[in-house]
């Protein structure tokens, strides 16, 4: 016997209608690429949001079309996402840190249609344009008095395009698992994969990560998401922050420390999210000028490992909650986020800091497990560490136009990470799989070594990877860029390693470099790592 409720699809126009008519003078602060700070409403959002699609249906998309977006967080932006989806299209967000042989390939693979794009984005398509023969034109995000000369197919100003459409129109109704979002992987090695979000997983997301233990965002709360709107779906937050009525902060291209601070301060933001070199140049630049935090509350952590001295700076110094938080771009992406349950055993300030550097446990929606060699599940003891698999409703189970599922007989999708949980349900992650480092049969964990070195008051940045040995197969060499005018010494780091880590885990040297080199989403690339000290020898060898 089935339920006899009504049969309401979760499709993502409903999210901005809600906004607009429950929270229609909530604003949308942005910083446009033009420079200046504008303002609107979730009713002015709306509304422009439905020209957008009266004129995507004029210019001839259908349903299942793919319009790009090449664009940082602005309101033009997120009236877009809501604009391509309320018609039944799909967005494809499209990372423009990306190599532009990549943006080639997913533009192509996605066969996008047309393309909006920011400003500061329009040399890059230029550059690229002759290489994307789907593309049928180019829509630049500015006004008519900001467009610049531009060689683009039917190029034409955003403003002039929404301008041409009265906005007089109604969002068709379709099935919930229609697709909505596209957005690619940073394919490191091997071309990148699409992952297609339906507006049910992206609604069911917003959901479930809006609750109390992940984001806690409510109307009360101004949101600034640092995390750009092409970065693994935004995190969910463009969907959130109306979803929930808040205030939403758009930081646009200016995201070093100086301007994010400024907005924090201006526009009172009470709850942002970053990845950890945002949070790193935003501590620096507080700490040279000597600004306080008035209104920041919580920030959320993730993309990468955060260094366990930023989320006691943020805490000890500034007063402000961090939320480790973990996720894929597959997981649409949030998967878990280390907010302290009250029946955690906690002591002491030591005890909530162990806690903290773990990405946590997650959120109703998603199941995760740990497996050996053999897929055995392994025991939740926080020492057994194995390759971390995840299910959920907002998890992928196919890459866009592959032919077989990405997830094994069980509906389990594996992440390429290896992690431990611990008896309390806080996984921690401690690599990716093909960076864990083996040495005489036993694993070594480089990011928990990454991690503390950045502890270092001389180590700006750091990374370890695996160099090959002959007696042990492999040891663990660290990496570091050195903070501005200071001379990290190998003694003086790896003495400072000492106690810290296990023996047999301490790295066998240190080299100095300028920078490290990082992926289009803010990862160490270790591939990058390897391939430079490919000729290097430890002295130990």
């Amino acid at each position: 016997m089935l339920g006899q409720m009504q049969d309401w699809p979760l499709l993502i126009h409903k999210i901005i209608d809600c906004a607009a008519l429950q929270h229609p003078r909530q604003e949308v602060v942005s910083r446009l690429v033009e420079g200046p700070i504008v303002r609107a409403t979730y009713a002015q959002v709306r509304a422009r949001a439905l020209k957008v699609a009266q004129r995507l249906a004029r210019d001839g998309i259908k349903p299942g079309d793919r319009v790009a977006t090449l664009a940082w967080n602005n309101q033009r932006h997120l009236e877009a996402w809501y604009g391509v989806a309320g018609l039944g299209a799909i967005c494809h967000t499209v990372n423009p840190r990306l190599f532009p042989e990549q943006i080639v390939w997913i533009m192509n693979h996605a066969e996008d249609r047309i393309a909006l794009v920011d400003l500061t984005f329009v040399p890059l398509l230029e550059a690229i344009a002759p290489k994307l023969p789907t593309i049928e034109r180019y829509v630049v995000l500015t006004d008519a008095a900001n467009m610049p000369p531009t060689k683009l197919k039917n190029a034409i100003s955003y403003e002039e395009w929404i301008g041409d459409v009265d906005g007089d129109f109604r969002w068709p109704s379709f099935d919930e698992n229609t697709a909505a979002g596209l957005c690619y992987t940073s394919g490191t090695t091997g071309n990148p994969k699409g992952v297609l979000y339906s507006h049910r997983s992206n609604v069911l997301h917003s959901l479930f990560t809006s609750g109390l233990e992940v984001m806690a965002i409510g109307p009360s709360s101004t949101v600034l998401p640092v995390v750009p709107m092409f970065h693994a779906n935004s995190w969910g937050i463009a969907f959130t922050a109306p979803m929930k009525g808040a205030k939403l902060v758009m930081p646009g291209g200016k995201l070093d420390g100086a301007s994010i601070y400024e907005l924090l301060e201006t526009e009172q933001v009470s709850f942002s999210a970053a990845v950890p070199t945002v949070w790193m140049m935003l501590l620096a630049y507080m700490r040279k000028e000597s600004k306080t935090l008035s209104s920041l509350k919580c920030v959320v952590i993730g993309g990468s490992a955060c260094p366990p001295a930023i989320i006691k700076a943020f805490e000890d110094d500034y007063g402000v909650e961090v939320r480790h938080a973990w996720g894929m771009t597959e997981m649409s992406p949030l998967g878990s986020v280390c907010s302290i349950k009250p029946t955690t055993p906690i002591k002491t300030r030591e005890d909530a800091l162990e806690v903290k550097n773990k990405q946590g446990w997650p959120p109703f929606g998603v199941e995760m497990k740990i497996v050996d060699d053999e897929d055995k599940p392994l025991p939740w003891d926080g020492v057994r560490f194995g390759r971390l698999k995840v299910a959920g409703a907002a998890v992928a189970k196919r890459y866009f136009k592959e032919e077989r599922d990405c997830v094994d007989a069980s509906g389990f999708f594996d992440t390429g990470d290896v992690a431990t949980v611990d008896e309390n349900g806080y996984m921690h992650i401690t690599d990716r799989a093909k960076d864990v480092i083996k040495s005489g049969g036993e694993w070594i964990s480089s990011i928990d070594i990454e991690n503390l070195a950045v502890g270092h008051p001389d180590v700006a940045e750091a990374a370890v990877i695996g160099i090959r040995h002959p007696k042990w197969d492999e040891r663990p060499l660290l990496i570091v860029v050195p903070k501005e005018g200071k001379q990290p010494t190998a003694p003086d780091v790896l003495g400072f390693l000492e106690g810290r880590i296990a023996k047999w885990w301490m790295p066998d040297d240190m080299q100095t470099v300028s920078e490290i080199p990082h992926t289009a989403t803010g990862k160490i690339n270790k591939l990058k790592l390897r391939e430079a000290f490919k000729d290097y020898r430890l002295p130990t060898a």
